[in-house]
Parts: structure tokens; sequence; C-alpha cells
């Protein structure tokens, strides 16, 4: 595994970063914990020492999962990155922004954007509490929120970092102009931002800004939600409740899939699956400071670690890039 210094801060991650949107459940047709559990600690096993969660993930199930996970275990060898801002129990009393209806056990639930320092200050505690810990490494806004000025926001996270409760503060889905208006408060970290072969937009202005002003950028999705596995086109089943009946369909899956039996030999020359050689090339590209890679079960996990034992070449990544220019 390699190790990276996220942005300004003192935190060292591990590049291939365990991503626990999926072990949620919500939105991805269930879970099984003891799976999700082992998935865990295989990760862990095998040089993965940062989690990235959410209090949304499974709403609060993905978090506590993770403490579970990680009762008895030397916090100091690990990384726990999670987020505040999206609130679904009614108990903004209807402040904030208004998102999206997100399905859970056959409910639609209503999703708000929220982020005012005293709802901060909840879910700190809240998720401290799930995680079983006394500090979060990261603390992430979740998605931009409209309805909270972003200097009050980033006050709440400098308080929390003087008190000791959370080592870092980050973004997640800013834009560049967001980014700029909250490093005026607080020393940010990151940006987490989708990034993918397939979405590579943040390239064109947020790259170039957090390079500049030396902010890390966590990359989600770069698999695409399991579209650039492949396993897609092979037949998978995707429950009724998950979400990427309707994300798949952004991309014109006939190309994807040209694209990816074009690399598919070279994935093989490696001795690894197109998952694997599509989490490297990600980790390789420029700006990219670590890439979340989520997993349900132990095998899973320990595929995404091992993918950064893949060597590719100048021309190889030239090969791949040239491919990807015809989607």
């Amino acid at each position: 595994m390699e190790y990276r210094q996220l942005g300004n801060s003192n935190l060292q991650l591990s590049t291939i970063t365990y991503g626990a949107f999926a072990i949620g459940g919500n939105m991805w047709g269930g879970t099984e914990k003891k799976e999700a559990i082992a998935s865990i600690h295989a990760a862990i096993d095998h040089g993965v020492t940062s989690i990235d969660t959410a209090p949304f993930y499974g709403f609060g199930l993905s978090e506590a999962m993770i403490g579970e996970a990680l009762a008895g275990k030397d916090r100091s060898n690990l990384q726990l990155l999670t987020k505040f801002g999206l609130v679904w129990d009614g108990s903004n009393q209807g402040r904030g922004e208004y998102f999206f209806d997100a399905s859970h056990n056959g409910h639609n639930i209503p999703v708000f954007k929220y982020a005012s320092p005293s709802n901060i200050i909840k879910e700190v505690e809240e998720s401290l509490t799930r995680l079983r810990t006394d500090y979060i490494d990261l603390l992430q806004i979740h998605w931009p929120d409209n309805s909270t000025p972003i200097h009050e926001t980033m006050e709440a996270l400098h308080k929390l970092q003087q008190q000791g409760k959370i080592r870092a503060a980050g973004v997640s889905n800013y834009s560049a102009a967001q980014l700029e208006e909250a490093s005026r408060t607080i020393n940010i970290a990151s940006n987490q931002v989708p990034y993918s072969m397939l979405n590579r937009s943040i390239e064109n202005e947020l790259l170039p800004h957090t390079l500049e002003n030396k902010i890390g950028i966590i990359a989600y999705s770069p698999m695409e939600r399991g579209l650039l596995t492949g396993k897609y086109f092979q037949d998978a089943k995707l429950k009724e409740d998950d979400h990427r009946h309707g994300y798949f369909g952004q991309h014109n899956l006939e190309q994807v899939k040209a694209f990816l039996e074009a690399i598919r030999p070279l994935a093989e020359s490696k001795k690894a699956s197109l998952a694997q050689l599509v989490l490297r090339w990600t980790t390789l590209q420029k700006g990219i400071t670590v890439v979340l890679a989520g997993a349900r079960n132990a095998e899973q996990a320990i595929a995404n670690a091992q993918s950064m034992h893949i060597e590719l070449t100048p021309d190889e990544l030239v090969f791949i890039n040239r491919e990807l220019a015809a989607i």
C-alpha cells in the first residue's frame, strides 16, 4: 500500500481508502452485516488504514458497523473520515435545503442539506458514539448547503478542531469558488468529489485550484458504482431498490462495454481484474490524493487493496487514455 499526505493537513491516508457507502445498504439493495464487517477487517489486514463513511450511509448503520469492526483496535494507526450536513429524521424542523427522497426499508424519506453550527455539533456527537471513538480524523460537509453561510459552517469546524474532536476539516462536492470562501475561515484539507474514467470534469477548473492551493482530492465513485468492473455486462442482477438502475443510464453503455473489452487484455496481462486496473489508473492521475473503493465482502476489499501492486508503464497509460478518448 502507498500512503499520501492529505493536502496541508498532517493526515497520511492509504491511497486506496475504504468507501463505506455501500455497506450502509440504503440505495444499494441492502447489506449483510457479517460480510461488511469482514470486509473492513480484510481491508485493514491488507494495508488500508483509512475508512470514509457518513451518517447518511444506512442512516447511521455504516458508522455503527465501522465502530463495531474497529472496537479494540489501535486508533493511532487508523484514520476515520466521516461527514455531516444531510438530515433525514425531522430534527431540522423544516430548516435546511431539501435535497431528495431516499428509499429505505420500502419507504421514501425526505433528506435535507443542513449545515448550521448547532446541527454540526449534534451530528458529530452522534457520529462519535456510533464510531465508538473520541475523535474524527477528517470531518467533511457532505454537500453544500445554500441555507447556511459557508463561514458559519467553517467556524463550527474550527471550534471542533480546537476541542480536539476533529483533526482536520474537509468538504465534499464543493466548487472552486466555495473552496476559496471556506478557506478564508479554516484550513481545508480536502475536497471529496466524483472522479472516474467516465467523469473527469474536475480537471477543467477544480483540480487546478486544489493543486495551486495544496488541497487534497478524495475521489469517489471511481468505478462508477460498479459499472467499470464489467460485471454489469455479464448478467449481473441489481435488486429492485438499487439506485444504479437509473444511475447507469447516464452513460453510453455500448461504448463503455467496448472500452472495457479493449483494456481487458491489459488487465489480464497484469493478472488483474478490470476493477483493479481501473482503480490503479485512477490513483495515478495528477492531483488525485486518495481513491475511495467500496467492498461488500472480504474478497472485494482484498482485491481493492491489491490494485496498488499493479505497475503501469507510460505507454500503457497512453493506451488506456487513447481508448478512453473514444467514449
